[in-house]
């Protein structure tokens, strides 16, 4: 009997020309597997990669400005559609696909296009894993951690598709060390539990612990759902009904 595929998650980083398709197209994917050895252990496994993808528009100068993708650098290459499926449904197949903040890779990853892979946000965990960092971006977890291994040059330039991703598996990597696949997709597809109040105003900084009951109510409220959603959390842990973990 031939031996078993490997298991695999893909994490994958886009450019895009702006948030919200179909208004707004990919530019460029990156992708970077890390994969469970032998031994136990996950691992950055081969060279990952990028391809520049035509979105079918204009790119707007707000968001070359962070990229730094031109249009005519992307004028020959492949539509979305053409692309995708060979990026984000490989061979051997992943188990999940991974990417930090990962909201924003799935509102062009449709389910369609990923044969309905799970997803691992390692923005989410590592607000679990990690509550200390000063902040939660790809970039500070990368210098605030310093993942053993991580060659500086190649998670460099910022903001282009394979680096971005190429950062992102050394997280996931060690996430998925700490606390396995399953724990990071069952917290990925929850809200984001916030470690700190991020509101301005005079509660901003505190452990939610640290709220009156007022403030409590008044996050309860609030237009965003991570927000919401550890405020509710809490006010489970005051009841006796849950906890923060």
């Amino acid at each position: 009997m031939p031996p078993p595929p490997p298991q695999i998650i893909r994490v994958i980083d886009l450019e895009t020309t702006g948030e919200a398709p179909p208004l707004h197209g990919v530019c460029e994917i990156g992708w970077q597997d890390v994969a469970l050895g032998k031994d136990g252990r996950w691992e950055i496994q081969g060279e990952g990669g990028s391809r520049l993808v035509n979105p079918g528009r204009p790119i707007p100068p707000l968001t070359q400005a962070i990229h730094h993708i031109l249009d005519e650098q992307v004028a020959d290459a492949p539509f979305w559609h053409d692309v995708a499926r060979g990026v984000l449904d490989p061979y051997p197949r992943r188990i999940a696909l991974a990417a930090h903040r990962s909201a924003a890779e799935e509102k062009f990853c449709t389910p369609a296009l990923t044969r309905d892979a799970p997803w691992i946000c390692t923005w989410k965990c590592a607000l679990r894993l990690w509550p200390d960092t000063p902040s939660f971006s790809n970039q500070m977890l990368r210098y605030w951690r310093k993942p053993e291994g991580l060659e500086h040059e190649r998670g460099l330039p910022a903001h282009r598709a394979f680096p971005d991703a190429y950062v992102t598996a050394f997280h996931l990597r060690d996430m998925l060390n700490t606390v396995g696949p399953e724990q990071l997709i069952a917290w990925s597809s929850v809200p984001g539990l916030l470690p700190r109040v991020i509101r301005p105003g005079p509660d901003r900084g505190k452990d939610w612990a640290e709220l009156s009951d007022d403030s409590l109510a008044i996050m309860l409220g609030d237009r965003d759902e991570d927000v919401r959603f550890t405020a509710e959390t809490e006010l489970a842990r005051r009841s006796g009904n849950g906890s923060r973990n």
